[in-house]
């Protein structure tokens, strides 16, 4: 038993910062159970970004969960409200946008939590960042750790002192340009992901909201090219 691998749930949307903190959970002896959602999300392209980028990874599992977070709505994401566009680093940082989808991280720890718990498992890796990111606060280290004391205090593990929960988020204070340079160095393929919020039928990014600028300014930072394609956004 001392030398079983140790295991960890994986929140994996199929973005950039999802997928490089897969890999930083690998690099540190991790093997990996991937969880993603379908939710209703409008950027649904993700999910097969996620199946991608897990395949390549060679998880020992992914599950996509199904819950319509449209019946609650209240974001541009899972309701009819356009998503912003064009907007400059100052306008992100200045509040919680609408694509903020109410609860989501709580939601998501929340399962992943239970799943874990169900495999045996204690840690959770989640590659939220604070420093280039849109003005969400469930990305914050206080909210992460806030979520950490309740998992030890609301679970059966927890309370009988079988596990000591851990929210991991390797990428908490790093840049995008850190995160994709990081991703790089652990052999990351970022033409597998998936981060636009409001792609064309064809999947392909628009470039002009928040997640396609701060990544394109993370590429152009680190001194890279994002692979993916943007020929669609001349026309958007």
């Amino acid at each position: 038993m001392q030398n079983e691998r140790k295991r960890a749930v994986v929140l994996l949307s199929g973005g950039l910062d999802s997928a490089t903190a897969l890999a930083v959970a690998q690099r540190e002896g991790y093997e990996p159970y991937a969880l993603s959602f379908d939710y209703g999300q409008r950027h649904l392209f993700e999910l097969e970004a996620a199946r991608r980028v897990a395949l390549a990874a060679h998880v020992r599992q992914q599950i996509v969960l199904s819950l319509d977070l449209r019946t609650f709505g209240g974001s541009a994401l899972t309701a009819d409200l356009a998503v912003p566009k064009d907007r400059a680093e100052a306008e992100m940082a200045d509040g919680i946008p609408v694509t903020y989808v109410p609860a989501r991280n709580t939601i998501f720890l929340s399962l992943a939590l239970g799943w874990a718990e169900s495999l045996g498992i204690s840690d959770l890796f989640i590659g939220v960042n604070v420093l280039d990111y849109s003005g969400y606060p469930d990305c914050r280290p206080e909210y992460l750790s806030a979520f950490e004391r309740m998992a030890n205090l609301g679970t059966k593990a927890g309370v009988e002192g079988k596990s000591t929960w851990r929210i991991h988020a390797p990428l908490i204070q790093m840049t995008k340009a850190e995160i994709i340079r990081t991703g790089t160095v652990l052999g990351v393929d970022y033409s597998l992901t998936h981060s636009c919020y409001d792609p064309d039928s064809e999947g392909r990014p628009c470039g002009r909201c928040d997640s396609c600028r701060l990544r394109l300014k993370g590429f152009a930072e680190a001194g890279l090219t994002d692979p993916l394609d943007y020929s669609a956004a001349i026309n958007r």
